[in-house]
């Protein structure tokens, strides 16, 4: 009897899936040349599977980040530990330094490279901490994502709804209120004046 799904020798949907990609990707078999094409697919199939690994990740990391705007003033490369060092200008008027991973990981190029295509831009900021090695109550201010905001700054109303909700602490009503007064609209982006109100609001009522 067949193994099905979920079984020891089974393959679930989600592996037919990265195989079909692959062997889409690797192009159509030729007459004689299965065996070397079975190989392609298969080393195909075992890349897209790491792809989609650190893509999962990534959304989870993005997931439980904290967001906040900011004017991106500089990109520099911090010499004690290669990290990209981003200058960032809160709409406060304040200075707030936040890091990537290093530059020789693929990850922190690419954070990197974008920041560097983002200077003098509002931006979005994805932010995690990270605990520093070896000092348990310490951590680091990590990039986690930039979203170009441009030059004026015109925030998505779905990213602007999020980060009233965060103010309010997860109050949907609350956020929804301060929302609502600061006159906000429910479809459309938001100026970085507005959602800063908004989330003035929010920190208010709380």
């Amino acid at each position: 009897m067949a193994s099905s799904d979920g079984d020891n020798g089974g393959v679930d949907n989600s592996h037919y899936s990265l195989v079909i990609a692959a062997a889409q990707a690797a192009g159509p078999c030729p007459a004689g040349g299965e065996a070397a094409w079975g190989r392609r697919v298969h080393g195909l199939t075992v890349d897209l599977h790491l792809i989609a690994q650190q893509a999962r990740q990534d959304i989870e990391r993005l997931e439980s980040a904290r967001t906040f705007i900011a004017f991106l003033e500089k990109v520099d490369i911090e010499e004690s530990s290669r990290r990209g060092l981003l200058t960032l200008r809160l709409p406060s008027g304040e200075s707030e330094p936040i890091r990537t991973e290093q530059k020789d990981t693929d990850r922190g190029q690419a954070l990197i490279e974008r920041a560097r295509s983002l200077e003098g831009r509002w931006v979005l900021v994805y932010r995690y901490n990270e605990r520093k090695t070896g000092q348990r109550n310490q951590s680091v201010r990590m990039l986690a994502h930039l979203m170009d905001l441009g030059v004026d700054g015109a925030v998505p109303n779905t990213a602007a709804k999020k980060m009233v909700l965060q103010e309010a602490g997860g109050d949907v009503s609350r956020a929804q209120q301060a929302w609502t007064a600061t006159g906000l609209p429910e479809v459309g982006p938001v100026s970085i004046d507005q959602l800063e109100q908004a989330r003035e609001a929010a920190r208010q009522a709380g």
